[in-house]
């Protein structure tokens, strides 16, 4: 234009910065790719250029976390996101808005403007991820029941096993394929100790996996109980499920009494059966190691599943966390 140096306005837009962006996967089953990365920041704008340039957008960066991952504020302690969906996606932080170019301000009074507008920066956000896996059944029980034996008895997991206590140092997940019924996913939850809910043992990092099963399993091992402390040990174990989550005992449950092969006396397996169900638990004598009476015990896991899945889907489905 006549007397405005260099002609008009043309300063294009900045580009906007990229988004963090965690997305759920079934291909992840830890959170250890944060145990040493705990900074993630996505691609930054271009800026704008001459002749109404518009930068370019800066790429998302996308985090796959594991299905069952819940997302806290680091300073409430606040849940802003549940992960329970394969391929859930949730903006942990939005990137910055690009700035405005000169070419913007132009008006009917204002022909040259010689200002634009700064972008505004992204959002920075420190968050606490959480891992509870999401299992249909949870074996729970005291160390060294003999639950590591047996998911890999009815599944295809490949736990660590030994004959002592605490083997089981994280959960193992495994799935069930029981005759013609839908596969289902059993975890076996490490050994639970008095004191559990208030941290003892391997406490409160794993009873928070029990939470999401729908179907709990008493495992019990018959060398150590008898009938006369049988129901104790019931008890004891309730007691730190309601202690961390009274609603834990609301879920349906069955007992196991395991490791029967180790056992002479029948007369002490039909006693020991004969007294749980007396207290209102349906009762299976198996031999994890030898694979003995599992098929009675899968028919009822399975049903209790199945009959617990076809609840939730004929309940109306709850939108507890909104994507962003």
């Amino acid at each position: 234009e006549k007397y405005v140096p260099r002609g008009g306005p043309d300063g294009g837009d900045g580009g906007r910065g990229g988004n963090v962006v965690l997305k759920a996967t079934s291909r992840k089953q830890t959170l250890l790719d944060f145990r040493y990365k705990h900074i993630f920041k996505a691609k930054r704008g271009q800026h704008g250029r001459g002749k109404d340039q518009h930068g370019k957008n800066g790429e998302d960066l996308v985090i796959l976390v594991p299905l069952g991952t819940v997302v806290k504020d680091a300073k409430t302690g606040e849940i802003l996101f549940d992960f329970t969906n394969e391929g859930q996606e949730w903006i942990a932080a939005h990137g910055g808005r690009g700035g405005k170019g000169n070419a913007r301000f132009v008006s009917a009074t204002r022909q040259a403007p010689r200002y634009a507008e700064e972008g505004k920066p992204g959002e920075e956000r420190e968050l606490i991820l959480e891992l509870k896996l999401l299992a249909d059944a949870g074996l729970v029980g005291f160390p060294n029941a003999g639950k590591s034996t047996l998911i890999t008895a009815i599944s295809s997991a490949t736990p660590k096993i030994a004959d002592y206590p605490f083997t089981t140092l994280t959960p193992s997940l495994g799935v069930v394929k029981f005759k013609n019924a839908e596969p289902y996913v059993v975890a076996d939850i490490p050994g639970i100790i008095e004191g559990a809910h208030e941290g003892k043992g391997l406490g409160i990092r794993f009873l928070k996996h029990i939470e999401r099963t729908r179907v709990l399993v008493y495992v019990l091992d018959v060398t150590t109980i008898s009938e006369e402390n049988a129901g104790k040990a019931i008890e004891q174990l309730n007691a730190e499920l309601k202690a961390y989550n009274p609603e834990l005992l609301e879920r349906p449950s069955l007992v196991v009494l395991n490791k029967i092969d180790l056992v002479n006396e029948k007369e002490k397996i039909e006693e020991l059966k004969g007294k749980i169900e007396n207290l209102g638990y349906e009762a299976f004598a198996i031999s994890a190691l030898k694979r003995l009476g599992l098929e009675p015990f899968l028919k009822k896991l399975t049903l209790l599943v199945t009959q617990e899945k076809e609840k939730d889907l004929s309940q109306p489905e709850e939108e507890l966390y909104s994507p962003v």
